[in-house]
């Protein structure tokens, strides 16, 4: 009888690093983060695998039309990392300035649109930018020195004066970089504005914890792309870009989780009590 009161259970719930299901379908902050994450995770697949079947074999070739899809999907995915981080910029401008009003300006619509305004811009942006580089001539030359099929190491193989696409280049790095950058750093100065007119110490507290997670990701992303691309270029700068490519490949999509999730409650309630129990093992076995 026993046995047959039994079942077998045929799947299981993941909760993830929150339980509050209501909180994480109808928060824009949870949607924007889900689309970061997204970029996240896909930028690092277009690059990693591949460099990593490089380390292990011999042959390091790679196909044309693989050269040019991964060329595309890693400054597509880039770019519309960085106009995800300025509507997550306004979304922390509105949470804290506009806070009794947050419910109704940062309504489904309006996310819907920023997302899908950041995924167009930056596709469309990497299209332009792929096209052109890949019909220029680039006659014998084939050896990319980089750990990719990146931008300005393809171009670099050319073999005509590529003074014009650099420009090119340049003018939609500022474009593409800095004009989401500004409108960060605008809403981060009225953000500070209001914090600073904030009376409580407490309440100012809250509200820069508000931001703190953004700000930080905001650093590491847009400091080292806009130190990568909006400077003069030169032989001893390449290891420099390799270096930087390879953190923004590897690091970043493990770090930006972790950065938001550091702020969340429960996964710090979570780390506070195992780092307790550990404290408290700890005291058992030197006592012992």
């Amino acid at each position: 009888m026993e046995k047959d009161n039994q079942t077998w259970v045929s799947s299981f719930v993941l909760l993830g690093l929150s339980s509050n299901w209501r909180t994480q379908l109808h928060t824009p902050m949870y949607f924007f983060l889900t689309n970061l994450n997204i970029v996240d995770v896909s930028y690092a697949t277009s690059i990693v695998p591949q460099m990593l079947a490089h380390f292990l074999e011999k042959d390091k070739t790679i196909p044309y039309v693989s050269c040019a899809a991964q060329l595309f999907f890693s400054l597509g995915l880039g770019g519309i990392e960085f106009i995800l981080l300025a509507t997550m910029a306004y979304d922390r401008y509105v949470a804290v300035c506009n806070p009794l009003r947050y419910s109704a300006i940062m309504h489904v619509g309006l996310c819907a649109r920023l997302v899908a305004t950041s995924w167009a811009s930056g596709s469309l942006n990497s299209l332009m930018q792929t096209a052109i580089t890949f019909q220029l001539p680039m006659c014998t030359n084939r050896v990319i020195d980089h750990i990719s099929c990146e931008l300005l190491a393809v171009v670099r193989l050319a073999c005509v004066d590529t003074s014009s696409n650099e420009a090119a280049i340049m003018a939609s790095s500022i474009i593409l970089l800095m004009t989401p950058f500004l409108l960060v750093l605008v809403s981060y100065i009225k953000i500070i504005s209001t914090i600073l007119k904030i009376q409580s110490t407490e309440g100012r507290k809250k509200a820069f914890q508000t931001c703190a997670s953004h700000l930080t990701v905001v650093t590491l992303c847009y400091g080292m792309t806009i130190f990568t691309y909006i400077q003069p270029h030169s032989s001893s700068n390449i290891l420099q870009e390799k270096m930087i490519s390879l953190f923004y490949a590897l690091l970043i999509p493990m770090l930006n989780p972790l950065i938001y999730s550091v702020r969340n409650k429960e996964v710090k309630g979570a780390w506070q009590k195992l780092l307790g129990q550990f404290y408290e093992l700890k005291s058992k076995l030197t006592s012992s």
